[in-house]
């Protein structure tokens, strides 16, 4: 627990897991590519179905591609991040890092994550 002014706050963990775009990436052609998005789209959706990964979602960076917001200490978020299809075809690089905040202050409901490219729209 942290203090603040006076009060004893309690401090809830989560573990952030950041997708980076590896140098040495395998180079595939669009099938591929589609295929491999759709896999990893499709193994994030059983996390969040099995209430590990609260959120998760693409940055719009060239290498930073992806974070995922976990409810699991930070080796069982490596573990199950390890599984990601396009982490095991080389696609992707971990960075795990653990999170606190104040408990209350973040809140996630079930939602459905896509399992395809094709169930994702930007409108």
């Amino acid at each position: 627990m942290a203090r603040s002014h006076g009060v004893m706050v309690k401090l809830e963990r989560f573990t952030a897991v950041l997708l980076i775009l590896r140098d040495d990436a395998p180079k595939l052609d669009e099938r591929a590519a589609a295929e491999l998005q759709d896999a990893h789209l499709s193994h994030l959706a059983d996390l969040h179905e099995a209430g590990y990964l609260l959120a998760a979602g693409p940055l719009l960076d060239p290498t930073f591609r992806g974070l995922s917001l976990f409810r699991v200490e930070p080796d069982r978020a490596r573990e199950l991040a390890e599984r990601d299809p396009a982490v095991r075809a080389g696609r992707f690089r971990l960075q795990i890092i653990p999170w606190m905040v104040p408990a209350g202050a973040m809140t996630f409901a079930r939602t459905h994550l896509p399992r395809a490219a094709s169930e994702v729209s930007e409108d």
